[in-house]
């Protein structure tokens, strides 16, 4: 019987996963199968171009995985059963999927903090269908003539992007960004200098050390009892795990991702593997790594490391695990990469302007074409499934 490998989600960290793993693994001993809710593979470090009403292309993950030997099921995760090693899903089929190995890499949703309206009123951009649902809306805006108010409520690097990109693709807008500290905090200072040239520039209005309390249909309301009117607010204030993991018995942490040792195991249930933003990883500086795309690449490629050796008793080598810095488009033009030192701390110096953009969107392009073709450099000689793996240590 073939081990079974099924791996949640095919996202940045899912997907690479699999296809990696199709590339390692012999199919005489191992069968791979991805469980996805959506037919396509998101580009989701795009989706603020998406929502502003750019075009960005979407692969067919049936195409992505052609030729592969990755089975690919189009279901939702309802739950995880660590102890009887089984997977619920929802879709024509419903039922279950047995696993010997489980990849859990379903991501990360838009959080609304425990704010009241968030879910009612509120847009955000963390999937491609709320992203879509937001266009939509700004649509609409534009076709009443008489212009709108767009108010982005969160000073992370989606807020930013997301208000730029809007106020650059949506001129006959009125854009504001709300931030609960200093803009662009964590930036060195000429980092700041420029995000603030940018949304100058843009017509953005800034609105620092503003706490939200509730989102209404029309309107913001502040800590400090101001209203805010808007036509479209875009919530982009946090992330947050789905509470499969947390609800399965697996060991997470207290906002639900799953605990993982240095190869990304999960601490309590060894068949366990977690990647991107459901694992809590800690990088080689001692601190959690953040969730991103970054992060979901190297916690990616050692998960992948680590189940191959475990299958095939081969040694698991330790890939880095670390967090580079901040990459942050201003628009299509105009950008900043801000690099960090061991401690996380913002460097004194950064690239921006359109050298930057232009550094990003390379960025892009590659993830994108390393999801996009997971047979690339597919070894002629595919390892072999030890006769019992080990997957304790």
């Amino acid at each position: 019987m073939k081990h079974r490998i099924v791996v949640l989600g095919a996202g940045y960290a899912g997907a690479y996963v699999a296809g990696n793993l199709a590339r390692r693994l012999s199919p005489v001993d191992a069968e791979i199968t991805v469980v996805n809710a959506e037919p396509d593979f998101v580009e989701r470090l795009r989706l603020h171009q998406l929502a502003s009403g750019q075009e960005i292309e979407a692969p067919k993950l049936a195409d992505v995985f052609a030729g592969t030997g990755i089975r690919l099921r189009l279901a939702r995760v309802t739950a995880v059963d660590p102890e009887r090693q089984v997977v619920a899903v929802a879709d024509a089929d419903g039922g279950e999927l047995g696993y010997d190995t489980l990849v859990y890499a379903l991501g990360s949703r838009g959080d609304d903090c425990g704010v009241r309206g968030v879910a009612e009123h509120a847009f955000d951009i963390a999937g491609r269908p709320s992203a879509l649902r937001l266009r939509e809306r700004l649509d609409s805006l534009g076709r009443r003539g008489e212009g709108g108010s767009v108010l982005v409520v969160g000073d992370g690097l989606t807020g930013i992007e997301t208000a730029t990109e809007i106020a650059e693709s949506r001129p006959g807008l009125s854009v504001a960004l709300v931030a609960r500290g200093e803009l662009g905090a964590r930036l060195s200072s000429g980092a700041r200098s420029h995000l603030r040239r940018a949304c100058d520039r843009l017509g953005i209005t800034v609105l620092e050390h503003t706490c939200v309390e509730a989102v209404e249909a029309t309107r913001v309301l502040c800590a400090d009892s101001t209203a805010l009117a808007s036509d479209a607010t875009v919530w982009t204030a946090g992330f947050a795990v789905n509470a499969i993991a947390a609800a399965s018995g697996l060991e997470v942490t207290e906002n639900g991702q799953i605990i993982v040792n240095r190869t990304m195991q999960s601490v309590s249930h060894s068949n366990v593997y977690a990647a991107g933003d459901s694992a809590y990883a800690i990088g080689d500086n001692g601190r959690p790594l953040p969730m991103s795309c970054a992060s979901a690449g190297y916690t990616g490629r050692q998960a992948t490391d680590a189940i191959v050796g475990h299958l095939t008793g081969r040694k698991i080598a330790n890939t880095k695990l670390v967090y580079p810095g901040n990459h942050i488009s201003l628009g299509r033009r105009d950008g900043i990469l801000q690099t960090v030192d061991d401690e996380a701390r913002a460097k004194p110096t950064y690239v921006g302007g359109r050298k930057a953009a232009h550094i990003k969107t390379g960025i892009l392009k590659i993830s994108l074409w390393g999801i996009s073709h997971p047979t690339f450099g597919l070894p002629k000689r595919k390892r072999r499934l030890a006769a019992a793996p080990d997957c304790t240590s």
